[in-house]
């Protein structure tokens, strides 16, 4: 695509690279956005990029090894999302990585990026099964409902979730919008150009289509 933008889609070895890759591409599409989606596991790729999404299904210790274990992604990372400010969106336990670790089958060390801490959901009605997979209510804080990306969320819409653990952020800031099973719990957290969903975009039908192309759209800032 001549003069077309590039988001890279990082690959390593986490799961539902490939959904996530078409919703990207049937969500610019759908919005006429201009850009190249890539799924790849080069570090050097990124510095190319114009967005990076970082996916991610399965435990948190597996898949922070798994990034760490590609050459320079790490560097990489920090370099283009930390220092060069690019927008960066992550899904499920690819947004758990961007706390300071997790403690599923033991500690390990996140990318420290939103301070906190992953920790097992705890739903105080014992009826509700762990883990919590389906169609839930996202509620955007009031504070986020101007930012570019969340903006789509407001009024409360549904989104689809599967997972078992849930990031416990160490500053209220950084939550965007929360959802209840059984008690509250963030679902969308962010800061400065980065971005994270606990849910599935790529399977949460139009709501996570917008969600993706205002991503695509977004040049980083916050609000």
């Amino acid at each position: 695509m001549e003069g077309a933008q590039e988001t890279i889609v990082i690959d390593y070895g986490s799961g539902n690279l490939r959904s996530a890759a078409k919703a990207l591409e049937r969500a610019a599409r759908e919005a006429g956005i201009n850009t190249r989606i890539t799924v790849t596991d080069d570090a050097a790729a990124l510095d190319h990029a114009d967005r990076i999404v970082l996916p991610g299904v399965g435990a948190f210790g597996d898949c922070a090894a798994g990034l760490r274990a590609l050459p320079g992604m790490i560097d990489a990372l920090e370099r283009n999302v930390r220092e060069r400010g690019k927008p960066f969106l992550g899904i499920c336990v690819g947004m758990q990585l961007m706390a300071d670790r997790g403690i599923e089958h033991g500690a390990h060390d996140g990318l420290g990026w939103i301070p906190g801490e992953v920790r097992p959901l705890t739903p105080s009605d014992p009826g509700l099964k762990i883990p919590h997979m389906g169609w839930n209510v996202v509620e955007p804080r009031p504070a986020a409902k101007n930012h570019p990306v969340v903006a789509g969320f407001n009024g409360g819409v549904h989104a689809y979730f599967v997972h078992s653990y849930a990031i416990v952020c160490a500053q209220e800031t950084d939550v965007l919008a929360t959802a209840d099973y059984g008690g509250s719990f963030p679902v969308i957290v962010g800061r400065d150009n980065m971005i994270g969903t606990q849910f599935h975009p790529e399977k949460s039908q139009a709501a996570g289509l917008h969600l993706l192309g205002s991503f695509l759209e977004w040049d980083g800032k916050a609000i």
